[in-house]
């Protein structure tokens, strides 16, 4: 395979609902290109990207491939993206290195929620978009109404560039209107004849391209001159006003194919290589200082890491951009992130498993390597270490659960396995919560986790159990307190002693110190001798103040009074959740010439925080989340009443892209199933998003609820 320069190199991602048929159509463009010598199909297991033992079982896809095809002279790196949500995390790393998004549309049922999804992602990255009517060789296809969807979402940006002439069973028939042509497929598909427009579509066909060429014109003052001049634009003059469409997001071309019998799949590849961006002629990436690193072959080498996977045979396989510069094996880099070198010990250009061999790629060129040592996701390789590239921005997780290995034997080895699971799937999340005492997974939805489940039990062989995710609740106060205690304690030879008395209170941002409290029915004045901020580790804070006057607990013992309070901020006295945001004021006691040390003042002290707390209005926290859900509006009122048996306080509602926008604060414990629950209600057409927002009290009974559990659980240990 020859090494393609930058303005030969077309990046496409391909993007639709499940369903939608992304990898049959991907199969169709490998066999255009010449990679494959026979189209494999998903029933039969034999596709070249749907190629991992739980695809073949699900027929769908869990993972994106990374695919190329030669047409043209040129060569099409395109990405073949999971539809479905709870695999989001391949579809935004493809977009993230991706220079055109194609968007593939089931002519049965026109824009679904996949596609919706897709394309917020597609505006979000600010990506060239074409759009693909599919399968419309199948009985219910309706490419009228589909086209009238795409209109509706689209705000007459769509254009229309093909057309069918007779979806449905026999299809065969594609007006082109570019080539101002008829495109007549075998009954197999495969290599079309080009006729002429037959006299039955000649004026249908004349009107839609004179729009065409009136949408193509808009896009440059140039050809709206020779548009007005002449009332038409030549066949190139059209490419050049569809590319500057395209590039500008002003124009959403639109294109119809039957992936499965390969109709329109080689049509589609030539307008990919004659009008969509080659990476040079799309917006420089910038990297994490702001700066643009233009796609020059000229400029220095680096790369980017976007995707990982491990294969049995050969280990871990990164999969790379070439961001600027060109690349060549045994070509030694510096990993940014670590400051080690790596070495480029072999390049290829890879379609799924197999992957053609190369001495050398150029800036804007997509390809795969091996043997890393320790490099991951998101790492840039690159001549020049100063250049770092911003991470592929992964969203946040929607669904979390518990896991434990069903023996103790096996728990390093589940440790293990899932570190290899979050490097080939960065949205998947792994955490051992210490506050918890559990590893909590925390993925895009049920499906993506149960997905988890199945590579543990068949790949790596552990048995697992999945168990309700704990909520990391807090602790606070809500009023003033004041409490004193002594520790005392002696067996022969010296003993231990110490007593502290203290006040503490809410920590309210920005609220003013205060002179005088009430401590045992008497009015008292602070004097503050020294104060300590700290932020803890969990969130919030504490302020510890040494109001010590008279010298009645030495200054080398408030350390470890503080050490005392701090070891019970990590075991609160309610429910042994972390505590916050709290003030302390140690104000009196009393030590022992001889008694007192460390450990006396560090319980003296943890003794009376306890108390104080008990008595200052203890109240749980639980984390709230900010959750978006994007549903069809006749199914608004099911959602919204599910989430009000959820806690939810709804901030706002609006419209967007034909979908109802819920915003409401949640409570993370009402949000366990959700996805599955929302799933149900729509029959899979909505969609959510849900971030961390803050901390708020819960309910009354809720707390009650919560302190009875927990002092059962106390029992039962």
């Amino acid at each position: 395979m020859k090494t393609y320069l930058t303005n030969q190199i077309k990046n496409i991602v391909l993007l639709g609902n499940s369903g939608s048929g992304k990898t049959t159509l991907a199969e169709s463009m490998l066999f255009e290109g010449g990679v494959i010598e026979r189209r494999g199909d998903i029933s039969s297991k034999n596709t070249v990207s749907d190629h991992n033992l739980i695809e073949h079982e699900n027929q769908t896809s869990v993972f994106s491939t990374v695919l190329y095809a030669e047409c043209n002279d040129k060569k099409i790196n395109f990405i073949d993206v999971p539809g479905s949500d709870d695999f989001v995390g391949g579809t935004i790393a493809g977009l993230h290195i991706a220079d055109t998004a194609v968007m593939l549309i089931n002519a049965q049922n026109g824009i679904e929620v996949g596609t919706e999804i897709h394309n917020r992602w597609v505006e979000k990255f600010k990506k060239p978009l074409v759009i693909v009517i599919n399968h419309l060789d199948h009985d219910k296809a309706n490419y009228d109404k589909a086209l009238e969807m795409l209109n509706e979402r689209f705000k007459g940006k769509t254009a229309i560039v093909q057309y069918p002439v007779n979806a449905g069973p026999g299809f065969d028939s594609i007006v082109d209107l570019i080539k101002m042509k008829l495109y007549k497929y075998p009954s197999d598909g495969g290599k079309p004849q080009i006729l002429d427009i037959p006299e039955s579509e000649t004026e249908k066909a004349t009107e839609l391209k004179g729009i065409l060429i009136e949408k193509a014109a808009e896009n440059d003052e140039s050809l709206m001159e020779l548009f007005f001049e002449k009332e038409t634009l030549t066949e190139d003059e059209m490419r050049k006003g569809i590319h500057l469409g395209l590039v500008r997001r002003g124009l959403y071309p639109i294109f119809c194919a039957a992936g499965k019998k390969n109709i329109g799949s080689g049509r589609l590849m030539e307008f990919l290589t004659n009008v969509a961006p080659s990476p040079d002629q799309v917006a420089a990436p910038l990297d994490r200082s702001g700066k643009e690193i233009k796609c020059d072959p000229k400029g220095p080498a680096a790369i980017f890491i976007f995707k990982t996977t491990i294969e049995s045979h050969i280990g871990e396989v990164n999969y790379f951009k070439v961001m600027s510069g060109e690349i060549t094996e045994g070509m030694d880099l510096v990993n940014s992130r670590t400051s080690n070198k790596e070495r480029i010990t072999q390049i290829f250009a890879s379609a799924g498993k197999n992957r053609a061999k190369l001495a050398k790629m150029v800036a804007g060129d997509i390809g795969s390597t091996v043997k890393l040592k320790a490099t991951k996701n998101n790492d840039t390789l690159a001549a020049n270490s100063d250049i770092r590239f911003v991470n592929t921005p992964y969203p946040e997780p929607k669904y979390r659960t518990a896991i434990k290995a069903v023996s103790e034997s096996d728990d390093e080895k589940l440790g293990e396995a899932l570190n290899r699971i979050h490097e080939e799937d960065p949205t998947m999340l792994i955490e051992y919560s210490k506050e918890l005492k559990q590893i909590i997974l925390s993925g895009q939805g049920e499906y993506h986790l149960n997905i988890v489940k199945w590579h543990l039990d068949n790949i790596y062989k552990i048995d697992t159990q999945y168990l309700a995710p704990k909520i990391p609740y807090r602790e606070t106060i809500t009023k003033s307190a004041q409490a004193d205690y002594r520790h005392k304690k002696q067996s022969g030879g010296s003993g231990q002693f110490g007593e502290v008395h203290m006040l503490i209170e809410p920590f309210i941002e920005g609220a003013k110190e205060p002179e005088t409290f009430k401590a045992n029915g008497k009015e008292m004045k602070l004097s503050l001798r020294g104060k300590e901020e700290h932020e803890l580790p969990w969130g919030g804070k504490l302020v510890y103040y040494n109001c010590i006057v008279g010298g009645s607990i030495d200054a080398r013992f408030m350390p470890a009074i503080l050490k005392g309070i701090m070891e019970k901020l990590e075991t609160g006295p309610l429910t042994g959740s972390y505590a916050r945001d709290i003030r302390v004021f140690v104000y009196d006691g009393k030590m022992h010439p001889v008694d007192s040390n460390e450990i006396s003042f560090r319980l003296a002290g943890r003794n009376a925080f306890s108390q104080a707390f008990k008595a200052a209005g203890p109240k749980i926290l639980e984390p709230i989340y900010l959750v978006e859900v994007l549903v069809p509006g006749d199914r608004m009122g099911d959602v919204m009443s599910d989430l009000q048996g959820r806690r939810a306080i709804v901030q706002g509602m609006s419209s967007e892209g034909g979908f109802e926008k819920i915003i409401a604060k949640v409570p993370l414990a009402e949000m366990n199933k959700y996805s599955t629950a929302l799933s149900s209600i729509t029959s899979g057409r909505a969609m959510y998003s849900m971030k961390y927002l803050e901390y708020a009290q819960v309910p009354g009974d809720v707390q009650e609820t919560l302190l009875k559990a927990y002092d059962e659980g106390a029992d039962d240990e």
